[in-house]
């Protein structure tokens, strides 16, 4: 088994139809403003652009997100990582009731060199520092949407 290797799933049930969701989720230069943990979104074009992130552990990881699919009807958006984090991330949202369901999905190898040492030991702290960076970035989405 490849320690450095991570699968996550978040599910975040939202008070938004699912195109006002998808339209939030596709402006990733304006996590920042509702994402505390998304500290950074540089785009470099229409497809390509740089994040910079930082949850609870004392450090910034750096990756580069291009575009790989924009499915509006679908409700897809997905993309390729390289960087700190190397894989990739897909957005799906969906009708659920009233609001919608974004579910987000992300494979990557962890390509920071500390990270890496640290694998092992660090595996439960690392994953449990995801969760509370997708736990943050829910209830700032859905803070947002209700402000709409």
């Amino acid at each position: 088994m490849d320690w450095s290797h991570y699968r996550f799933v978040s599910v975040w049930d939202l008070p938004a139809p699912p195109g006002t969701v998808y339209a939030h989720l596709e402006r990733v230069e304006h996590y920042p403003q509702w994402w505390p943990q998304v500290r950074e979104v540089t785009p470099v074009d229409g497809t390509t652009g740089t994040a910079r992130i930082r949850s609870l552990l004392p450090y910034d990881l750096v990756m580069t997100m291009y575009a790989r699919r924009r499915d509006l009807p679908g409700g897809i958006l997905e993309v390729t990582l390289t960087g700190d984090l190397e894989g990739w991330a897909r957005w799906t949202v969906v009708p659920r009731g009233a609001g919608s369901r974004a579910t987000y999905e992300q494979e990557v190898v962890v390509r920071r060199a500390l990270m890496r040492v640290l694998a092992v030991p660090g595996r439960p702290v690392f994953r449990a520092n995801h969760a509370l960076m997708m736990r943050a970035g829910r209830r700032g989405l859905a803070a947002r949407l209700e402000a709409v």
